[in-house]
């Protein structure tokens, strides 16, 4: 069973919601990435979805881009966010799912990519641009290779979209909660409850929701109707007011703060 597996079905057999956090490699440094990934896994983080910097992030709002900017800045590549992945697995096993674009990725090789993503330890990887419709040439690399290939879906998604993941995805479903860009909202969608419950008719696999969830009250709310809550902007605007240990402090006290609110007590 892969790493996302196991901490799902472990998180369900003790009545627990998944936290799933997000932050940009290579923001400020790669350095920073691998001393804080550890510290993230022990303040509460079940899963991370590691960014991969890219120039033109079309469907990231403004905290994410400039995240981006600062780690490409910082000389980050794909094949040195892999090297980072390897050090990292030498002290902390928390699932990592690489989340991006695909142009750096078919610059890359997909085989290669797979194979090399697999080696230095990466269990899964969610491409935003590539629908399930478009993904068979990549697919086929990333299951010869055991890479789980996660999706997203939205509000708008239709049923043949959601069948479609439900036979080709892997890990979890991504479920983008709102329209639009990423960044932090205001408050959670009234219909989350019956989006949701309309997608777990069709599909079996851990559904985590995401896109805008920036307080542990909204992700107490998410948390009531999904397997598992994303939290993204919010955690990456630490890096844009922080740094050295004062943003330690701030990321794994906030990280703690989502996974207290996830509690079985909070959400029961």
């Amino acid at each position: 069973m892969s790493r996302l597996d196991t901490c799902f079905s472990s998180l369900a057999q003790r009545g627990e919601k998944a936290l799933v956090t997000f932050i940009t490699a290579g923001d400020p440094d790669l350095a920073t990435t691998e001393t804080l990934v550890p510290l993230m896994q022990q303040a509460g983080a079940d899963i991370l979805e590691l960014g991969m910097p890219f120039s033109d992030p079309m469907a990231d709002g403004p905290t994410i881009q400039l995240s981006s900017e600062r780690a490409l800045a910082s000389g980050t590549t794909l094949t040195a966010i892999l090297e980072s992945v390897k050090r990292i697995r030498t002290t902390c096993d928390i699932p990592i799912v690489l989340m991006g674009y695909l142009n750096p990725i078919h610059a890359y090789g997909y085989q290669r990519f797979a194979t090399d993503a697999v080696a230095a330890g990466v269990d899964g990887v969610l491409i935003v641009d590539m629908p399930p419709e478009e993904s068979s040439l990549f697919l086929g690399h990333a299951l010869a290779s055991g890479l789980q290939t996660i999706f997203l879906l939205t509000p708008t998604s239709d049923k043949a979209r959601i069948l479609q993941v439900a036979e080709l995805g892997r890990g979890f479903v991504y479920y983008v909660t709102v329209t639009g860009v990423t960044g932090a909202r205001q408050e959670v969608s009234s219909a989350l409850a019956q989006e949701l419950a309309g997608i777990k008719q069709h599909i079996s696999l851990p559904i985590a929701a995401g896109f805008g969830v920036s307080t542990p009250q909204q992700a107490a709310e998410v948390a009531q109707f999904a397997d598992g809550v994303v939290v993204g902007s919010a955690i990456v605007k630490l890096f844009q007011s922080y740094s050295g240990e004062q943003l330690v402090t701030e990321l794994t006290s906030f990280i703690g703060q989502l996974k207290g609110a996830l509690a079985p007590a909070q959400h029961a």
